[in-house]
């Protein structure tokens, strides 16, 4: 017997079933990982890949954040983001198109990996999951993707089977592929055989091939309803709250019935960035004394227990997140934090980086040592420390502290409540890279209150703005909102009006959206600023 034509050599002969398998399985493993992805976003309204785009600081970068900032240019990313991951995981999980799905998907990956690659010196500084110091798990996939580009896996375990099927019958009906089997003289005689064609594709050849194009469908049915029952959990809190509140008097009970507020979708663009050094850091800084559970509540004892537990481990995630999404690429904190940082950057691939203040057990230089090890990008000395040393006159202590930060190549800062703090370091010829000075009217009722109370943390802000209008150094304006006494809007245009390069505002998760659109309005409003832009 011999073959003329017969698609299915050649490669499929040279490897045995069960290298067969494992190549399958491997398919329908990244296939299975490009469908979720792919799906989660498309079901989650407020999903973007604006805070992702936002972080690039390699290949490109520019262009990347110029589409970050660009709503109309993001939301065609977001829509070919999401539809093209479902596609590429449905042709790989069917086996559909399995070359073209190998190719698209290692395509996609590859502008993943240029996007935020795992090199030195870009991203954070700790190692996260899948992000091995050059290589990351979007590497990895790719290389498998390549791999099974040269595999022709869907035609033994695929819809593409079902499509070579087709073709062989029609090849089979037009006579270009048959079975020429030689045939004896009539009478047992040698002589010349007469050719008998034998068909191809049978019927029990058809059943077959159909059971292997087909054979990913019971799969498919597990991955929806994992899926589905994910989705069922995710929004169980949800709606159990959304049907207790439906019972609650909205007028006179104690619970509002409802509570709205700014979700992605109503974002107006991403906070721009500027630069200490070469930390390339957004505009608007998340600050961490809520996160952290510091609250400065007034008279209001129970506040800061009360932001402690809402920030459990999960939430400070979704906040980061959401801060990223934003275009918040900085969160400005105490070491303490440092823990839920890593875990953030370690768990959730999180992109976000961080100022320490070195306040650790009142010790600064432990601080420092502590800060870098968990992967502070930039470190400051804190108005709480560098206030009682200006004091005291210890300009060479501070010096030495700036020294240390230096040393392990961060921009070193100091940070500031009083004015005098700032006019003493000028004065005695310190330098830091940057300034985290406080800035914030006393137009709210509580600032006439005594000194002795927690409720003023910028007492002569004219003069403030007069000073460090003169310095040249970067300036990180905090405690504009006076601890929640100032609106957003009012405070935000009075720091970038008045000198601020940055702002660091605590938030919490629900407000972060609504305080990014109020930024992006203050900055718009600052252009004509009398203190220029200093970084």
């Amino acid at each position: 017997m011999s073959v003329t034509s017969n698609l299915q050599s050649g490669a499929t002969e040279r490897i045995h079933g069960a290298q067969w398998a494992v190549l399958v399985l491997m398919r329908l493993a990244i296939g299975w990982h490009f469908l979720y992805e792919g799906v989660t976003k498309l079901f989650d309204p407020d999903w973007t890949a604006a805070g992702f785009l936002a972080s690039t600081k390699w290949l490109f970068a520019e262009y990347f954040h110029q589409v970050a900032a660009t709503p109309s240019a993001l939301a065609v990313v977001d829509f070919l983001n999401a539809w093209g991951l479902t596609a590429i995981g449905l042709g790989l999980f069917f086996g559909l198109l399995t070359r073209t799905a190998c190719v698209a998907g290692a395509g996609l990956l590859a502008l993943y990996y240029i996007a935020n690659p795992p090199l030195i010196g870009l991203g954070s500084s700790v190692v996260s999951e899948g992000s091995y110091v050059w290589i990351d798990k979007n590497l990895v996939e790719m290389t498998a993707l390549v791999a099974l580009a040269f595999f022709p896996t869907g035609q033994v375990f695929g819809l593409d089977r079902l499509f070579l099927a087709w073709r062989l019958r029609r090849l089979e009906q037009s006579g270009a592929l048959y079975v020429n089997m030689s045939e004896p003289s009539k009478g047992g005689q040698s002589g010349r055989s007469a050719p008998v064609h034998q068909p191809l594709v049978g019927p029990m050849r058809v059943r077959r091939d159909l059971l292997k194009g087909l054979g990913a469908l019971p799969l498919f049915g597990v991955f929806a309803y994992a899926v589905l029952r994910k989705r069922q959990w995710d929004s169980y809190e949800e709606r159990h709250l959304l049907a207790a509140t439906e019972d609650t008097d909205a007028t006179s009970g104690a619970t509002i019935k409802t509570f709205n507020f700014s979700r992605l979708k109503d974002l107006q663009g991403t906070i721009p960035t500027a630069k200490i050094g070469d930390l390339e850091l957004s505009r608007m800084i998340l600050g961490g004394n809520l996160i952290g559970g510091w609250a400065h509540a007034r008279d209001l004892i129970y506040v800061s227990k009360l932001v402690k537990a809402y920030h459990h481990d999960r939430k400070v995630f979704e906040t980061l997140r959401l801060a990223e999404h934003c275009g918040i690429n900085t969160i400005l904190c105490n070491p303490v934090l440092a823990r839920v940082i890593n875990k953030y950057w370690r768990q959730e691939k999180g992109q976000i980086q961080f100022i320490s203040d070195i306040a650790f057990q009142g010790d600064a230089l432990k601080g420092i040592e502590v800060s870098v090890q968990a992967g502070a990008h930039a470190c400051y000395l804190q108005g709480g420390l560098a206030d009682p040393m200006v004091m005291r006159k210890q300009y060479t202590e501070i010096r030495e502290i700036l020294a240390a930060i230096r040393k392990h190549g961060l921009p070193a800062g100091i940070g500031a409540h009083k004015l005098e703090t700032v006019q003493g370091c000028v004065e005695a010829g310190i330098q830091p890279d940057f300034w985290v000075k406080t800035l914030h009217e006393t137009n709210y009722p509580t600032a006439d209150l005594a000194p002795e109370y927690d409720n003023i943390w910028c007492r002569h802000p004219e003069e403030t703005i007069a000073f460090m209008n003169d310095l040249p150094e970067p300036w990180i304006a905090f405690k504009i909102l006076a601890a929640g006494a100032l609106k957003p809007e009012d405070a935000f245009r009075y720091a970038f009006k008045n000198g601020a390069d940055f702002i660091c505002v605590g938030m919490y998760d629900f407000q972060i959206v609504d305080d990014a659109n109020i930024a992006l309005s203050a900055l718009a409003s600052a252009q004509d600023r009398r203190r220029p832009w200093r970084a």
